[in-house]
């Protein structure tokens, strides 16, 4: 079992940045792959970004690309999302994910941090 905890979330300006971090648990972190995914009011949850175990691929969801980031540091058990130049429909609460399968799926849940951008 793999708890995974986020931090970071905010409430900011459009155009701003965030980063958001989660920390797992799991010893053996870097056997997981890693995503992050967003959920607005009324939407579905939606793939944001992923990266695999040795952090050597990151894929991206397209209304993204070019603004965030993932890493991770297998060292600290810890992934991150760099958010900048974030718009109002950014807004949702963001799902730290980890998976054994595709990073565009999930095995296990963070409980949410919300980002709050406003216009």
């Amino acid at each position: 079992q793999v708890q995974l905890e986020e931090s970071g979330g905010g409430l900011v300006q459009a155009g701003a940045s965030l980063r958001l971090s989660c920390k797992a648990s799991e010893r053996t972190f870097d056997n997981y792959g890693l995503g992050w995914f967003r959920q607005a009011p009324g939407k579905e949850r939606e793939f944001v970004a992923g990266i695999n175990r040795d952090g050597g691929n990151t894929f991206y969801g397209d209304s993204v690309k070019g603004r965030f980031t993932i890493s991770r540091n297998n060292a600290k058990n810890t992934v991150y999302l760099q958010m900048n130049s974030l718009k109002p429909e950014d807004t949702a609460v963001y799902y730290c994910a980890a998976t054994r399968r595709s990073v565009r799926t999930a095995d296990y849940w963070g409980q949410g941090t919300q980002v709050t951008v406003s216009s």
